[in-house]
């Protein structure tokens, strides 16, 4: 006779409280369970950085609320908990009017913008997509570096998928904010 045993599922809280890898790769927490992937590529970085850039200029110059970068927890769902880390998010003011100084919001960003990275799988990236918009996220953009375009994707919607000479803007969620793709990689 054999025992099955499965492991306990952390909840928001408890996966905060774990300690950095020491290896530098990046974690999430899905439906309770702890997801480790290896750390962003140079070239990762760098397309997050342009975007963030842009936006975050934006965004301050705008006073149209908060944006977050470096994976920065947000809750998508409890029982069982999961936690993504978005490469950007952006949350408006009017709905959340400050951000939390402690832990991850509970609050679905607005917007999300995921960079794929070689590793990166897209299916995986499709269903962490769902999760974002189920959530309550209002627009998600997935970055493909490799053949230099942006995914829109909306609850409801077909996607759009932008390329170079093509311009990115975010309708309703930043008014008056648009981009010409190819701006976007380095």
């Amino acid at each position: 006779m054999s025992t099955v045993t499965q492991a306990r599922l952390l909840t928001a809280e408890e996966f905060a409280q774990l300690p950095q890898p020491e290896d530098g790769s990046q974690q999430e927490l899905v439906n309770g369970v702890v997801l480790t992937v290896p750390a962003p590529s140079f070239n990762h970085g760098q397309v997050c950085s342009t975007i963030g850039c842009k936006l975050g200029v934006f965004i301050d110059a705008n006073q149209r609320g908060w944006i977050t970068s470096n994976d920065s927890g947000v809750i998508l769902a409890r029982e069982p908990d999961t936690v993504r880390g978005p490469d950007l998010a952006f949350w408006s003011r009017e709905r959340m009017p400050a951000p939390p100084q402690t832990g991850y919001p509970d609050l679905a960003p607005d917007l999300v913008v995921e960079v794929l990275s070689p590793s990166d799988v897209f299916p995986q990236i499709l269903r962490k997509v769902q999760q974002y918009l189920r959530a309550g996220t209002r627009e998600v953009w997935v970055v493909v570096p490799e053949d230099r375009s942006v995914t829109v994707c909306r609850p409801g919607q077909e996607q759009v998928i932008l390329s170079n000479g093509e311009t990115l803007s975010s309708g309703d969620i930043l008014p008056g904010f648009s981009c010409p793709v190819a701006e976007l990689f380095p």
